[in-house]
């Protein structure tokens, strides 16, 4: 945890925690996360580094996504696509629910540029 993380009020990780739930809605609904990752690029800026952290690994995680399942739909037709996208589902829940316990613990994203976990 950082210096600014331990002066954290619930109110900084409110919008963080919302754009999380909007991607994972986004399983089933689609368009939430494309919602989420908008309200992340406008709330970035301004925001205590310990959120810009989060907002970062959000961007960075419905760009990488889209890549992971436009990768996995146009590899399907020889099954290997079929593996990429079960891995991008598994993929995007962890990295969802990694970031919603980081933000409730008032805590950055320790490695935002990474393309696993």
């Amino acid at each position: 945890m950082t210096v600014e993380s331990s002066n954290v009020t619930p109110q900084e990780g409110k919008t963080v925690t919302v754009i999380y739930v909007l991607y994972l809605a986004g399983l089933v609904i689609g368009v939430t996360s494309i919602i989420g990752v908008v309200m992340a690029y406008i709330f970035r800026d301004g925001a205590p580094h310990w959120v810009r952290t989060h907002y970062h690994y959000q961007i960075r995680t419905f760009w990488m996504g889209l890549l992971y399942v436009f990768i996995g739909a146009v590899t399907s037709f020889i099954f290997i696509g079929y593996f990429i996208l079960v891995f991008w589902f598994i993929w995007y829940v962890i990295r969802c629910v990694k970031g919603l316990k980081l933000a409730s613990d008032g805590a950055p994203v320790l490695n935002a540029e990474t393309w696993l976990f």
